[in-house]
């Protein structure tokens, strides 16, 4: 992969495409947002542009546990990354002019789907779009969509060859239940009415479906890391009697996939 991506996508960004938007400012030169439905709130994401740049310029650190306990990240040093970036990266993705044009897209006073593009239903990528991603993430989404086989197969038709994707899975119930891992002892009847008519909600699908599944459709896998959790249901449903001890304490994972160059 070359040394910072160009263009980077985001599946399920929500409310806020402050993590395409942290891209541009670290100097990609597009940011592709892919959703079910329209979430996104112009007025927000352009508070949210603001503070960035703010943040940019303060070189300001990650933050930690304190302000966001749930997030546990190893890493040696919560200091601004500023040797992933690059000193001349960051002073050319903060230029004034740059900044402020890139401000104008976001209000949408000057909107460039070049720049920044937005889409839904992010099954709108077509063909044109094939090997056009270098890096492609999403935070807490994969576990709610209903076709991960498809989800996964996308991925590699749209990153180009040595594009690298990011996720970041909550095998929690999402409070649906008292228990973290409650989904996996309700039985399909009650789980078709908790779903209703809703186009998503939780695909209930263990670690092994996406790691399996993103080998099937050709991703290697560069990093799993696994956030462990004591399991709170005494007995599962039938249909997830199967699954292995390390998935069924798993509450959390991070899957780093790559797609391979012709002849790796």
């Amino acid at each position: 992969m070359q040394e910072f991506p160009a263009v980077v996508a985001e599946l399920g960004p929500g409310d806020s495409i402050g993590v395409g938007l942290a891209a541009l400012l670290s100097g990609a030169q597009r940011y592709v947002a892919l959703d079910a439905l329209v979430h996104a709130d112009r007025a927000n994401n352009l508070r949210v542009f603001d503070d960035l740049v703010t943040l940019f310029i303060c070189r300001a650190p990650i933050p930690g546990r304190d302000i966001f306990p749930e997030i546990a990240l190893d890493l040696e040093s919560s200091a601004f990354p500023i040797e992933l970036i690059g000193e001349q990266r960051l002073r050319d993705g903060l230029n004034v002019e740059r900044v402020a044009w890139l401000r104008r897209i976001v209000s949408g006073e000057c909107p460039d789907p070049g720049v920044i593009d937005y889409r839904t239903p992010w099954e709108r990528v077509g063909g044109a779009d094939a090997g056009s991603i270098d890096f492609l993430l999403s935070n807490a989404v994969m576990e709610h969509v209903s076709d991960l086989e498809a989800s996964y197969l996308a991925t590699t038709r749209w990153l180009r060859a040595g594009g690298y994707a990011s996720h970041q899975i909550d095998f929690r119930s999402h409070s649906l239940f008292r228990a973290w891992d409650g989904h996996w002892a309700c039985p399909d009847w009650l789980w078709a009415l908790f779903v209703g008519r809703r186009g998503y909600l939780l695909n209930r699908q263990p670690l092994r479906a996406h790691r399996t599944l993103a080998a099937i459709a050709g991703l290697m896998e560069h990093r799993c890391v696994r956030i462990e959790r004591a399991p709170e249901s005494q007995r599962l449903a039938k249909r997830f009697r199967h699954i292995e001890a390390a998935d069924r304490a798993t509450c959390g994972a991070y899957l780093l996939l790559h797609k391979s160059c012709v002849g790796e």
